[in-house]
């Protein structure tokens, strides 16, 4: 049987969670205002919902790969307390990440826009 009290308190803990990241996160802040302006292009331009369906799954991919980046990093700053190398390391393949996932969804925001766009100026 589900319970559903806890099921409200999972959710809670998982709100919370966000709305931390965002409020002390600047590159998550910079991820939302830049999903908000891709759903924004996308309507404006007529997307098809296929394509608005591999940009909502991109923004989601970024903003958790950032939010991933995040808990890491705030785990090795509780847990170490001094510069090691294993620390900056750990740090710097999380940040790696999200770097990817944002280079990859640039890329797919372009093969998606690329043709919109193209069709403004014929």
């Amino acid at each position: 049987m589900i319970d559903f009290q806890k099921l409200k308190f999972s959710f809670g803990f998982a709100f919370e969670g966000v709305v931390h990241a965002l409020k002390f996160n600047q590159n998550l802040r910079i991820h939302f205002i830049t999903a908000i302006l891709v759903i924004i292009a996308s309507v404006i331009l007529h997307v098809n919902a296929f394509e608005k369906g591999i940009l909502g799954i991109m923004i989601l991919l970024v903003i958790s790969a950032e939010m991933i980046n995040t808990a890491i990093e705030e785990m090795v700053d509780f847990v170490i307390n001094e510069h090691k190398r294993e620390a900056k390391i750990a740090k710097d393949v999380s940040a790696g990440m999200v770097l990817l996932t944002a280079v990859g969804s640039v890329l797919v925001g372009i093969l998606i826009f690329t043709p919109y766009i193209m069709k403004l100026f014929k």
